[in-house]
């Protein structure tokens, strides 16, 4: 079954979506009133989310960027939420037509709105899974077609794994997800932190609680843990905008005032 608007009838539109109010903030055009509302509430506290938002989709272009450069060309993007603004598949595809993206989303809505998006893209899906089921979404991906683990793929976390509380073991998943990969493989986190944070920021975050997927802050060191033993790409786990920015105009002067660090790593075959 499907409402008029083309989507499955079991959604709850009553309740904000995390992936809906991050489009919003993004520009996008797939999301609610009920989304809308949420999101002004939050940026009526932190006038800068918005920017917040679009630094991080930043990063993750950024980070796509070096990964295409270093001869990636398949890509599993975990809590993707909708992919329209900067999106995964169009800036790797622009790069690479041959580029492969498995989109991966918590959100019924975000993964609807994305087959639509995609219809076409013989080389672009999307899927719907939890982060906290891992070989779940490695068995997904497996059955795609689109993603070959015995090659190096990118295994893109932008803004999802402080989506798990740690209750849900994050470490457990994070090691179970590096586990499939191929030697040459990439992994890209940006997590949100409580690090150099004012307080309203802190007051703002603790609204996803109102959302089907509450946020959990972590320390620097924390995030840096969940790439494990791969190899940390210069310059580090950092506040977004400081991982290799394009020009020294996309760094304000308080580029901790995003609320994030962003990092990327790289699995290395181990030696002997």
């Amino acid at each position: 079954m499907q409402t008029p608007d083309g989507l499955p009838a079991e959604i709850d539109l009553t309740r904000p979506s995390a992936a809906r109010v991050y489009d919003y903030f993004l520009g996008g055009a797939h999301n609610f009133e009920i989304d809308r509302q949420l999101a002004e509430q939050i940026a009526s506290m932190t006038p800068n989310l918005a920017a917040t938002m679009r630094s991080g989709r930043e990063f993750l272009r950024r980070a796509v960027r070096v990964l295409l450069d270093a001869g990636i060309d398949q890509f599993l993007d975990i809590g993707s939420g909708i992919p329209t603004v900067g999106n995964v598949h169009e800036v790797a595809q622009a790069a690479n037509p041959d580029a492969r993206i498995v989109y991966v989303d918590i959100d019924p809505v975000a993964v609807a709105h994305s087959h639509e998006l995609l219809a076409g893209n013989e080389r672009a899906t999307a899927v719907l899974a939890d982060l906290r089921e891992p070989k779940l979404i490695l068995d997904h991906a497996r059955s795609s077609g689109l993603i070959d683990f015995d090659r190096p793929l990118g295994i893109l976390l932008a803004g999802v794994v402080h989506f798990v509380p740690d209750a849900d073991r994050p470490a457990d998943i994070l090691a179970t997800l590096r586990a499939a990969a191929a030697p040459g493989s990439y992994l890209v986190i940006s997590h949100s932190t409580f690090e150099d944070q004012p307080q309203e920021m802190l007051d703002a975050q603790r609204l996803s609680a109102r959302t089907a997927t509450e946020i959990t802050l972590r320390s620097r060191a924390e995030i840096t843990g969940f790439f494990g033993d791969w190899t940390i790409l210069e310059p580090g786990v950092v506040h977004m905008p400081l991982w290799r920015p394009e020009s020294p105009s996309d760094v304000d002067e308080h580029p901790e005032r995003f609320g994030a660090f962003g990092g990327v790593a790289r699995h290395d075959r181990a030696l002997g």
